[in-house]
């Protein structure tokens, strides 16, 4: 399975002033969802941000075309992938993984758009 990052999640502890300092530095567009964080849009990919995170930290989701095969490939390979979440409109569906060392990443699955 060859793919690239689609999806970056960024925690924090206060995501109104990480929008800022993101915004100020990149100039990514930002598109709050709700009080506790949102989404930035690059040129090309979303960041998502989501405060009260009690270490901070920046998450990677790769581009997958089929994510229950993903979540098998991973399992069968000896990592963790939780159970894959939901479509969530406009962004697609998530799993988080890790490997056998416990390093952290994710699957994504981009919205279908036909």
């Amino acid at each position: 399975m060859h793919t690239t990052p689609t999806y970056l999640e960024i925690g924090t502890k206060n995501s109104a002033a990480s929008a800022e300092f993101f915004k100020a530095v990149f100039d990514w567009t930002y598109t709050g969802a709700g009080q506790d964080g949102g989404w930035f849009q690059t040129p090309t990919i979303r960041v998502g941000l989501h405060g009260n995170d009690p270490q901070p930290q920046i998450g990677v989701y790769f581009s997958v075309p089929d994510l229950e095969a993903a979540v098998a490939r991973v399992r069968a390979a000896g990592g963790h992938a939780d159970e894959p979440g939901p479509h969530e409109p406009g962004f697609g569906r998530f799993c988080n993984c890790r490997d056998p060392g416990g390093v952290p990443f994710g699957l994504h699955q981009a919205p279908d758009v036909s």
